[in-house]
């Protein structure tokens, strides 16, 4: 008889990922959320509002959240807040004692004290936006409720719809600045977080790092992933202290997500590298890498058209 697994926000890029591969492993998959997953049976949730259908699952895997850099005192920090936490209560009350794998993010994590060596017992405050504080106070509900979470930095890969597509986005006439001297960052493909995800129902309630197996120059992993999509770009660094200045007034002007932020700045200025220790020793091995992402990208990428002679 196959497991069954309670996927939230199967819908989404992380969530989609994590249904396929589930699917894949010969589970049977529910997908929870307010739109159909890539697979398996739908039951219908409102992750800011009520309580899911979380019945005969033996596992869930709650992917769902609310994303962005939201003005502070906007609807949509609001909002949130009442799917990061409010649903987080809900959908633990649901669970009801079952194995609840709860895909947290990096961004718990204090920004403060120094990150070139993050290891899970890494103060978790100072959090420059509402993701950050939304996130963690989710994650402690979890945590406290005996969950594992699951704790990735910038997933990356096949459908995702804000970090790469961001910085694509940023690029001006041939040029993309980017705040401060290059750093070394981990990074997450969706396809390392499905396996953890996977893996993490049998492992000892608590928190683990997820990323890829080694953390990226900056620099070159951006370069990486500008040649793979066809984009010609000169990087360029922007003084530190000028970023900065730029995301305050940013903020302070934006009625809505500003253009630029002091967490954006931060989240690239600033070397973060992951202790992957703790998930290693439960038998977990990030097996893609970026460069695997950039080759599948240029395979797809539709040729560039002859240049007349």
């Amino acid at each position: 008889m196959s497991i069954r697994i309670a996927v939230t926000g199967a819908s989404g890029f992380c969530g989609g990922h994590v249904a396929r591969a589930a699917a894949a492993s010969g589970a049977e998959v529910v997908c929870v959320g307010r739109r159909p997953g890539p697979v398996g049976e739908h039951r219908f949730w409102d992750a800011s509002r009520s309580t899911p259908d979380l019945a005969g699952a033996d596992v869930i895997v709650h992917c769902a959240a609310a994303v962005g850099d939201p003005a502070p005192g906007s609807p949509a920090e609001a909002l949130m807040r009442a799917v990061n936490v409010d649903g987080t209560e809900r959908l633990l009350r649901a669970a009801a004692g079952r194995p609840v794998v709860w895909v947290s993010s990096a961004s718990v994590y204090d920004p403060r004290p120094d990150r070139t060596l993050v290891a899970e017992d890494h103060p978790r405050a100072g959090h420059l936006n509402a993701y950050g504080r939304t996130k963690a106070a989710g994650e402690a509900l979890a945590l406290a409720a005996g969950a594992v979470a699951l704790r990735p930095r910038a997933v990356y890969g096949p459908g995702d719809t804000q970090l790469l597509p961001r910085l694509l986005s940023r690029v001006r006439a041939g040029t993309l600045l980017l705040p401060g001297p290059d750093v070394r960052l981990s990074l997450t493909a969706v396809e390392n977080l499905a396996d953890a995800c996977l893996a993490a129902a049998t492992w000892p309630s608590g928190a683990y790092n997820i990323a890829d197996g080694e953390p990226y120059p900056r620099d070159e992993a951006v370069r990486e992933v500008l040649r793979a999509h066809g984009v010609h770009a000169r990087i360029r660094h922007v003084p530190l202290r000028v970023a900065r200045t730029a995301a305050r007034l940013a903020e302070a002007v934006a009625s809505g997500e500003p253009a630029l932020s002091r967490y954006a700045v931060d989240q690239l200025a600033h070397p973060v590298v992951l202790d992957l220790t703790r998930a290693r020793a439960r038998g977990w091995i990030p097996r893609r890498t970026l460069a695997d992402y950039a080759a599948g990208v240029s395979r797809r990428r539709p040729p560039a058209p002859a240049r007349p002679r």
